[in-house]
């Protein structure tokens, strides 16, 4: 197979939302290469230097984002969805995190069964584990949220899912967008821990039956539903080829330049983006003085690579003098956050 390389970027954290309990861990976290290729018989995207046994999850793996209002809002458009296309049908989550989503589709009815090795709580409806033939399990359709991209073989993880289930069913797939990522110059969105980054046009090439496709999030993800009996090995036309832009990091240096004035400057979001932008922001010396998010799991720890310590909103915001900078990371939150951070600041969205 021949690739050919769009993007390169050494040593990330191999996982953007693992906790730490010091800043000296989170400093020293493991880290790797990212040199994102096009295959050329696929069109499929993927980190060429990605190592999986470098990725440990477990219960220190914070990535629940339900505790936002916005969040909720985005759930529940993925639920109508689901509705619309599995009512009444028994139902299983692979990677479910912890459990939220999953939660929320048992008590709406759904007869559900999760799967994810992070899962912290009690539920007789999730399994601690990874997703595996042996666990036994298999449904009327499947439910696999951002879980794709962290595959390695996302076609051979698809086969998997497929044959346990007798090949049979529909499946709901929701990951992040390429193309979006490329358009808006995300630089803020390339993970080591995500060695996959798909296209709507992708999903279309792996399933022979797509029954819908489209976007969420402000554009951000992309979801099809799909009949995994249609599973197949992608094969790309010139149509397919990935155009990257050239000035990908094009933003960075205004980031950089807010942040050399003299004043205080804070992060509002410690997931993926966050972990990321304030990476970068450390290796050009700039000096981010907060870290915010609402997540209480959170509170207390250090984010991977930077070292920041993260604070809840409450603390954070008495800390903040009147006029500081407020980074918000991902502008889907900036209506939210303003709400809770009052007019005392400069919101700027990353």
């Amino acid at each position: 197979m021949s690739d050919r390389e769009l993007f390169r970027i050494e040593q990330l954290p191999v996982l953007q939302n693992k906790m730490f309990s010091t800043e000296v861990d989170a400093i020293a976290c493991r880290k790797g290469d990212v040199v994102l290729v096009q295959n050329i018989e696929t069109g499929l995207v993927y980190n060429a230097a990605f190592d999986p046994t470098l990725l440990v999850y477990d219960a220190d793996y914070q990535n629940e984002q339900a505790y936002s209002e916005v969040f909720k809002q985005h759930l529940s458009a993925v639920t109508a969805i689901i509705d619309q296309h599995f009512r009444g049908k028994t139902l299983i989550e692979v990677g479910c995190g912890k459990g939220y989503f999953t939660e929320k589709l048992q008590q709406l009815g759904y007869q559900i069964t999760g799967i994810d090795p992070a899962y912290e709580g009690t539920s007789s409806h999730i399994v601690k584990s990874r997703f595996e033939p042996g666990l036994g399990l298999s449904a009327e359709g499947v439910v696999l949220r951002h879980v794709l991209e962290h595959m390695p073989d996302p076609i051979e993880f698809l086969t998997v899912i497929a044959q346990s289930n007798g090949n049979k069913g529909n499946i709901y797939i929701e990951v992040p967008c390429f193309d979006w990522i490329c358009r808006t110059r995300a630089w803020f969105d390339v993970y080591y821990e995500h060695v996959n980054y798909f296209r709507l046009v992708d999903m279309e090439r792996m399933f022979g039956t797509v029954l819908e496709r489209g976007h969420l999030f402000g554009g951000q993800y992309l979801y099809v539903v799909a009949d995994l009996a249609s599973l197949r090995t992608p094969r790309a036309c010139e149509r397919d080829i990935v155009e990257f832009p050239q000035d990908f990091f094009a933003s960075i240096q205004g980031h950089v330049s807010l942040l050399a004035q003299g004043k205080q400057h804070a992060i509002w979001g410690c997931a993926s983006k966050g972990v990321i932008f304030a990476l970068y922001m450390k290796r050009a010396g700039a000096v981010i003085d907060i870290c915010i998010d609402i997540n209480p799991a959170k509170w207390g720890k250090y984010i991977a690579a930077s070292g920041l310590r993260i604070l809840a909103p409450e603390q954070a915001l008495t800390m903040l003098m009147p006029g500081a900078d407020i980074f918000v990371v991902n502008s889907n939150y900036l209506n939210e956050i303003m709400a809770q951070g009052g007019d005392r600041f400069n919101y700027r969205t990353v």
